[in-house]
């Protein structure tokens, strides 16, 4: 048996900025920018942030010198990560791996981002570290077997999360190979993430994603003191592969490390919904524009995922049809539908205006969910998808094997940019925005992300009550 966490954990103490081809690095960069400005709207609109902040401030001592994307205050470490983590997600508005079925920056750009605030590390080490956790992260996943992992009731993001976020963190603090797999060894007991919240529409998803962050730094923070973690995490009998999943294929979770880069399979969101949503949505999207259908003469609707996805955001129906709540909406394929029907679009700010609108609630459930021949058969290698619009003039069906976003469809630098901008519109000036992009976009020139990241804090002006 490969010796996994040893070969992961030299990886990551091995791995330098310099070693890192240049399209990666250019990657990396792309989706640190994207994370912090869902990170930041979320700091201001997630329903779930006062909460957040007040919970930690009651825990204490939550004053610090780390920073929190969007707020005014410092933080403690540990109360940084999980916030940060906790954001970052909270708009499932963040960056995906579709193979791995996970959202890789959430859990692993916080808890590197702490780390060189505690020992003040450069924009290049900031930038080695998370691509470090990135090909870590997926690797883990794939190794798991996403569906199955699924299956057992675990959420990926949070679970591999944690070892991405643990090795990221310890390479910032300038940790070895045996240092950063006694990480791993601490990492392995705080290793979760349920899927419940989909039966509830519960906070849990965002909130075990900082956790994840939050603890991973706890567990290179630990290791670095000496402190000793359970030998062979990974591969052991009772390790996380084994473990968190019936049928674990341990090469995947080292193979072409190094050589094939992971990080360049991550795709990046256009719509805040479930990733499995958005190849439908492109469809839908297509279909409104190309047969010039308007929302009053649509009849009915018909969407095609795979199982996984279906299991997600297409059943039960009688809940998919009845969204109460935000997270319900996220995870509705009959609702994000309807939205975009009724918009042409969908963005963060359409759940206001929707989640209980009458006339999109009607026309969510004319909106069927099934499980699609031709998107099954091409996952997991693409988060596939169909929609059939029916209209009294006809049907009219389309189907996106890739949706917008991933690395064959990527984002434009525009549209980027134009994701970026409207979630921090309400909370930045222009000079504001300006700068914490220019910084985040040339962050291998930076010599303190605390003084980047100071660009996130609400202008006076702008800021709502409650910051």
């Amino acid at each position: 048996m490969a010796n996994i966490t040893e070969t992961l954990a030299g990886f990551a103490s091995e791995l330098s900025y310099e070693g890192i081809p240049a399209e990666v690095r250019s990657r990396a960069k792309q989706l640190i920018f994207d994370v912090v400005g869902v990170a930041l709207r979320s700091r201001h609109d997630a329903e779930s942030t006062p909460s957040l902040i007040a919970a930690v401030e009651k825990l204490g001592p939550a004053d610090g010198p780390c920073s929190v994307i969007g707020d005014n205050r410092g933080y403690s470490a540990s109360a940084a990560a999980l916030i940060n983590g906790t954001l970052a997600h909270s708009l499932d508005f963040d960056d995906t791996h579709a193979a791995g079925s996970i959202h890789p920056s959430a859990p692993i750009v916080p808890a590197v981002f702490t780390a060189a605030e505690m020992v003040g590390a450069s924009g290049k080490d900031i930038i080695a570290a998370v691509v470090a956790g990135y090909e870590i992260q997926i690797r883990l996943s794939l190794a798991l077997g996403p569906t199955d992992h699924y299956n057992r009731g675990f959420h990926p993001t949070a679970t591999c999360g944690i070892f991405a976020a643990a090795a990221g963190a310890g390479m910032i603090f300038g940790q070895n190979t045996t240092t950063i797999a006694s990480a791993f060894g601490i990492a392995l007991s705080q290793a979760a993430g349920s899927m419940q919240f989909l039966h509830e529409g519960g906070w849990t998803k965002r909130s075990h994603v900082g956790q994840a962050a939050m603890n991973g730094l706890i567990a290179a923070t630990l290791a670095g003191e000496g402190f000793r973690g359970a030998v062979e995490p990974l591969e052991g009998n009772a390790g996380f592969l084994n473990a968190y999943a019936p049928n674990p294929d341990h090469s995947k979770a080292i193979v072409d490390l190094g050589e094939c880069w992971e990080t360049l399979s991550i795709a990046v969101k256009p719509y805040p919904s479930c990733r499995y949503s958005h190849a439908p949505l492109d469809a839908i999207r297509q279909l409104m524009v190309e047969h010039d259908i308007s929302v009053d003469e649509i009849q009915s609707a018909r969407i095609g995922v795979s199982q996984t996805a279906w299991n997600i955001i297409g059943g039960p129906e009688n809940l998919k049809h009845n969204p109460k709540s935000i997270v319900d909406g996220q995870f509705s394929m009959p609702f994000c539908a309807a939205v975009v029907m009724r918009e042409g679009n969908m963005v963060w700010d359409d759940y206001a205006g929707h989640i209980s609108n009458a006339d999109t609630l009607a026309l969510c459930r004319k909106v069927t969910t099934v499980v699609g021949k031709r998107a099954e058969a091409i996952f997991p290698d693409n988060m596939a998808g169909s929609a059939k619009i029916i209209t009294a003039r006809g049907s009219f069906e389309a189907f996106v094997e890739v949706p917008k976003g991933e690395p064959s469809n990527f984002v434009t630098d525009e549209e980027l940019k134009a994701k970026f901008n409207g979630l921090v519109g309400p909370y930045l000036t222009d000079t504001q925005s300006d700068a914490l992009s220019s910084g985040l976009l040339a962050l291998e020139g930076v010599s303190s992300i605390t003084e980047v990241l100071a660009h996130s804090k609400p202008s006076e002006r702008l800021a709502v009550a409650g910051e």
